[in-house]
C-alpha cells in the first residue's frame, strides 16, 4: 500500500510517499480502506517533534480517517467487513489502509460524505468539548474566536452559533473574514489591521463571556483584557508557535477562569460524554444548524503540500487527504 512516511523530525519537505506492507488487524482491531483522512494541526506539530505525544520514527502521520472496513480482528463485535466508519487512529491515517482499535471506530449513517466523516471528531469534537463542556456556553452569551478561519476555529464559530451565542471572529484577511460570515459569525475583526480590544468593546460593551484561543502568541493578553466578568478563557493550542505568558492579576480582576482544553484526553477518560458530543454534532449537521467547511481535498502525492499550506496559514476550514 502507499503511505506518507515521516523518517526524520522536521518540515513537510521531509515527508515521503512510499510502499509499505498493508497492516493486519489484531485482537480487538479492524483494518480500514482509507477514503479520506483529515489533516489537523497536531499532525504538523508531530512531524516536527513538538507535540505532547510523540511516536517513534519512522511513522505514518494522520489521526482521523473515514473509509470501509476490510477485516475485523478476533473479539470485535458490532462491526463487520464492508461497513463505512469514521475512526481515530492517532497515527497511520495518511495511507491507503490503516488499523485501528475497534472501540475508536463509529459506524456512519448511509450516504455520509467521507471527507465530512473524516473531519468531524478532532476539530469539531475539540470545539464542542471546549464550548459546550468546559465553558458551559449559554445562548445569548458572547464568544471571541481567535484564528476563526482554521479548522478548529471555524468549527467553534459554527458550534457557538448552534448553541445560540453571538460570535466575534478574529482572522488575518478579508477572504477568511467572508468565510466566517458565511458560517454565522456576527462580526469579524481583522486583527492585523484593527485593534482587537476596540473591536471587542464595539461588539460587546461588557467584554466577551468566552475567548476561544487556538492561536496563543501576541493576541492572548489583549484578548484576556477584553474578557467579561466571570469570563472563561479557553486554551486550545498554540498555532502561532508561541505560548503566551499572562499577568496573573488579569484573571483576579475579572473573576475570570483560564480553562484548559485537551480533547484527546477527554475522549479517553470520558468516552460516554464524548459520544454525547459527537451525537449532538451529527444532529446539528443533519438539521442544517452546523455546516462543516471542507475547503480542499489533496491526493496522497500532494499530502506534503497540505502540511505546507497549513503551516503557512493558507488553510480555510478543514482540509482532507484522500489516498
Amino acid at each position: 500500500m502507499q503511505a506518507l512516511v515521516c523518517h526524520q523530525w522536521g518540515g513537510p519537505e521531509l515527508l515521503q510517499v512510499q510502499e509499505l506492507p498493508a497492516p493486519q488487524p489484531g485482537p480487538g482491531q479492524i483494518s480500514i480502506r482509507v477514503r479520506a483522512a483529515s489533516l489537523n494541526f497536531p499532525d504538523l506539530l508531530m512531524i516536527q517533534n513538538k507535540y505532547q505525544v510523540q511516536p517513534a520514527l519512522p511513522f505514518v502521520p494522520g489521526a482521523e480517517i473515514a473509509g470501509e472496513i476490510l477485516a475485523v480482528g478476533e473479539g470485535v463485535q458490532g462491526l463487520q467487513s464492508g461497513m463505512s466508519v469514521a475512526a481515530l487512529c492517532g497515527t497511520g491515517g495518511f495511507a491507503e489502509q490503516c488499523v485501528v482499535d475497534a472501540a475508536m471506530a463509529m459506524p456512519l449513517p448511509p450516504g455520509t460524505p467521507m471527507p465530512l466523516a473524516a473531519s468531524l471528531a478532532l476539530a469539531f469534537g475539540t470545539s464542542w468539548h471546549a464550548l459546550r463542556d468546559r465553558a458551559a456556553l449559554q445562548a445569548g452569551e458572547t464568544v471571541l474566536v481567535l484564528g476563526a478561519a482554521g479548522g478548529v476555529g471555524l468549527a467553534a464559530v459554527g458550534i457557538a452559533k448552534a448553541i445560540g451565542a453571538r460570535v466575534l471572529a478574529a482572522v488575518s484577511s478579508e477572504a477568511k473574514a467572508e468565510v466566517c460570515r458565511q458560517h454565522g459569525a456576527d462580526e469579524v475583526v481583522l486583527y492585523e489591521q484593527q485593534d482587537l480590544r476596540q473591536a471587542v468593546k464595539a461588539f460587546s460593551a461588557h467584554g466577551v463571556d468566552v475567548v476561544f484561543d487556538a492561536v496563543g502568541g501576541k493576541l492572548a493578553e489583549s484578548a484576556f483584557r477584553s474578557i467579561a466578568w466571570r469570563g472563561r478563557y479557553l486554551v486550545i493550542g498554540f498555532a502561532s508557535g508561541e505560548i503566551p505568558a499572562l499577568p496573573w492579576n488579569l484573571p483576579l480582576l475579572k473573576g475570570a477562569s483560564i480553562v484548559g482544553v485537551f480533547w484527546g484526553e477527554f475522549a479517553r477518560r470520558e468516552p460516554r460524554r464524548n459520544a454525547e458530543g459527537i451525537g449532538e454534532l451529527l444532529s446539528w449537521i443533519q438539521s442544517g444548524k452546523l455546516r462543516p467547511e471542507i475547503s480542499r481535498v489533496y491526493s496522497l502525492a500532494d499530502a506534503a503540500q497540505a502540511f505546507v499550506d497549513m503551516a503557512e496559514r493558507r488553510v480555510v476550514g478543514k482540509v482532507v487527504i484522500a489516498p
